[in-house]
């Protein structure tokens, strides 16, 4: 199936190149120049498209498909309802016009996505419980950092700095905090910032899919050793289908990541007796068991890993395809409340066109 995908993928890169450079070869200008140098006006079309597309290629290769592939699709609307207008009005216009709206749209909306990918929004839940959680509970939830892509080490900090400012009693990092592009020096100074956040029951981590690495080891400057270190003399607590008592009133149940083939079910890390009136937060990366843990009767589950949905309509499709049971926001089950977050930064891309970058502040009230 991915070997399809792949080919699929590749086949709409080439079509999707060659539909940018007939389009660049359109204007007046290049038309004009093509009368005596037919040949060069198409390299020259072929260099205004690489120059509009691979100038991305300072941010990684993934970036400059998604620009070329935003062009070509905005580009190919643009062309059929210009084609449409002009059969309207029964005549072509002399210039590309379709060309330069193609060009400004794109550019306006993936500057757009831009914004949204590094300005981080504070995004806040009131939810209230029949138990009893003193005089109110307050978590900030982030998830999907991938250090690197809009947020390094002291960009991090800032953000956390936010954070505190909001007086949390709990902080919940909800997976793939790092990348395999992730640097040792930012990976440090970020893990020093969750330290450095005053609350009263702690900060409790679970990893994501990309925390431990996908590629062999030496590929990234720091290993997984180095990063449960730099967690835990932070004072960070790791959990991997743990379950630890916060204050009086609370259970925190980190689980490992779906990925993890023997990972925990939630009937397994929720047979203590102590679950019965305790208030329970699960910390899930992935937001694909509700089910179950709705069944369990967890009182509130925190998940990432969708990013919202970042580009449409990717989020959309993984719906339907049951990738996930979730793609962002709020959503009550049974007993049990669910929040998936977009995540405070992005995975490989510094666009978000269908979501926001956020942190999630949840006031839990009885």
């Amino acid at each position: 199936m991915w070997l399809a995908i792949l080919v699929v993928m590749l086949a709409f890169a080439v079509s999707g190149a060659a539909y940018i450079i007939c389009g660049f070869h359109r204007f007046s200008f290049l038309k004009k120049f093509g009368e005596a140098h037919p040949v060069l006006s198409w390299l020259a079309a072929a260099f205004l498209a690489a120059a509009v597309c691979g100038a991305w290629a300072i941010v990684n290769v993934s970036t400059v498909i998604v620009v070329m592939v935003h062009l070509f699709i905005i580009w190919l609307i643009c062309d059929i309802t210009a084609g449409i207008i002009n059969k309207i009005r029964g005549k072509k216009p002399e210039r590309n016009w379709s060309g330069a709206a193609a060009l400004a749209v794109t550019a306006v909306y993936l500057t757009t996505g831009w914004y949204f990918a590094h300005h981080i929004f504070i995004t806040h839940y009131d939810i209230d419980t029949a138990k009893n959680v003193g005089d109110g509970v307050r978590v900030a939830m982030i998830a999907d950092s991938h250090l690197g892509i809009t947020l390094d080490g002291e960009k991090f900090a800032e953000q956390m700095k936010r954070i505190d400012e909001l007086d949390p009693d709990i902080v919940v990092v909800a997976g793939d905090f790092v990348d395999d592009d992730s640097k040792k020096a930012d990976m440090e100074r970020a893990c020093e910032a969750l330290g450095d956040i005053d609350t009263t029951y702690g900060v409790y981590y679970t990893f994501g899919n990309h925390d431990k690495g996908y590629y062999s080891e030496g590929y990234r400057d720091f290993n997984e050793a180095d990063l449960r270190g730099a967690l835990t003399s932070n004072g960070i607590t790791i959990l991997e289908d743990e379950t630890v008592q916060a204050g009086e009133f609370l259970r925190i149940i980190g689980r490992q990541d779906r990925s993890v083939e023997d990972r925990a079910s939630m009937t397994t890390l929720m047979a203590d007796d102590a679950f019965n009136s305790a208030y329970k937060i699960v910390i899930d990366h992935q937001p694909n068991d509700y089910d179950e843990e709705a069944s369990c009767a967890a009182d509130l589950v925190l998940s990432g890993h969708t990013h919202g949905g970042p580009l449409l309509p990717a989020g959309q499709i993984g719906l339907l395809i049951g990738a996930n049971d979730a793609l962002y926001g709020y959503e009550h089950r049974k007993d049990t409340d669910f929040i998936v977050t977009s995540g405070i930064s992005g995975w490989a891309l510094p666009f978000k066109t269908g979501a926001i970058s956020e942190i999630v502040v949840i006031d839990i009230n009885k």
